[in-house]
């Protein structure tokens, strides 16, 4: 097969599954690390590489809330947003819908006001500098319980606090022991504010957590799905509605929700009709990024440079961006494409 990387480094892109502090890269994560000597994170990039090596899904989240309490005040939350925006630059990424969890900084001590105005205020100048447009979703740790979800629903629909940026309302974490219907209260709450539902489900349970994420949270896109394709009447439905799912194939693997990539279902996902969105999910702490997952997917889905162009075009029909943002998007992705084969 011809090698996809340089025609994808230069392709548009937009992402809609990418975490916020998962995002942090070695040098921020260190430089954080080294503001905070009390944490148990190194303050050293390389050995970060370790430090970032899963033994299974809770572990992963361990390291991950150890990686979150890096970030104590307003100046680290505006450093870390700001130089995400960065590394998406570098990659051709156009818009991003970045997933941040309010509760983690609040309940540390950041005041609400201060936060919001620091994302926004990374947001604003990333846009000014860089040309990335960044969208926020707030998600409610789940591994935080009911008090989380409150907090979050609260920082998210209150009239002078909520974000600019705000467009969805979320639910990460671990999904085993934390059902998703306890959560239906607080996504009532922000739908009605009109906000869209992206919450995490069949990550590492079963079909039957997508089915209540559908339900009950009235999703509208599915964080991972991954276990979906074990039920063709779940695939069926969510082709028919157009309800993509937020496929990371490496992020599976390293949290060893799949086994292997050669084993990773996006390929049913494809087969079955199902609007397939491609993403890095947490991407310094699984080795990877966005380019490096459309070259994942390429190989998987065995797609040439049409149709690696194709499934870009797939997120941004996936997107809460305006229907001019995605038209400007679809029609770059079109012409830089065009232009990458005639030459």
């Amino acid at each position: 097969m011809t090698d996809l990387h340089p025609f994808i480094a230069g392709l548009p892109k937009a992402e809609l599954h990418v975490h916020h502090v998962g995002s942090a890269s070695p040098r921020i994560v260190a430089e954080l690390a080294a503001r905070h000597p009390d944490s148990k994170v190194p303050t050293d990039p390389e050995a970060l590489a370790d430090y970032f090596t899963f033994t299974d899904f809770a572990h992963f989240i361990d390291v991950y809330l150890s990686v979150v309490d890096l970030v104590r005040t307003p100046e680290d939350v505006r450093l870390l947003t700001f130089e995400v925006a960065r590394d998406m630059a570098r990659q051709n990424i156009r818009y991003a819908e970045l997933t941040i969890t309010p509760y983690s900084s609040t309940r540390r001590g950041i005041d609400e006001c201060a936060f919001m105005e620091a994302i926004e205020d990374a947001r604003k100048a990333a846009e000014a500098e860089f040309g990335t447009v960044l969208r926020w979703c707030f998600d409610i740790p789940g591994e935080a319980g009911l008090v989380s979800a409150e907090e979050t629903a609260r920082l998210a629909t209150t009239e002078g606090l909520r974000p600019e940026g705000l467009v969805s309302f979320g639910l990460g974490g671990p999904e085993i022991g934390v059902p998703r219907p306890q959560f239906k209260p607080y996504f009532d709450v922000a739908r009605a504010a009109g906000l869209h539902s992206v919450p995490h489900a069949g990550e590492t349970t079963g079909p039957q957590t997508v089915w209540d994420a559908l339900r009950d949270l009235g999703a509208e896109r599915i964080g991972h799905g991954t276990s979906s394709v074990r039920d063709p009447a779940l695939l069926a439905h969510l082709a028919e509605h157009r309800i993509a799912l937020e496929v990371c194939p490496t992020s599976n693997i390293a949290t060893r929700a799949v086994a292997t990539l050669d084993e990773h279902p996006i390929r049913q996902m494809v087969e079955a009709g199902v609007l397939v969105t491609v993403n890095s999910d947490d991407p310094p702490m699984f080795g990877t990024d966005l380019n490096n997952e459309y070259a994942v997917a390429a190989r998987l889905l065995d797609l040439d440079e049409r149709g690696t162009a194709a499934l870009a075009k797939n997120a941004v029909e996936a997107s809460f961006l305006d229907p001019a943002g995605k038209a400007r998007i679809a029609a770059e992705i079109d012409a830089y494409t065009d232009a990458w084969l005639a030459r």
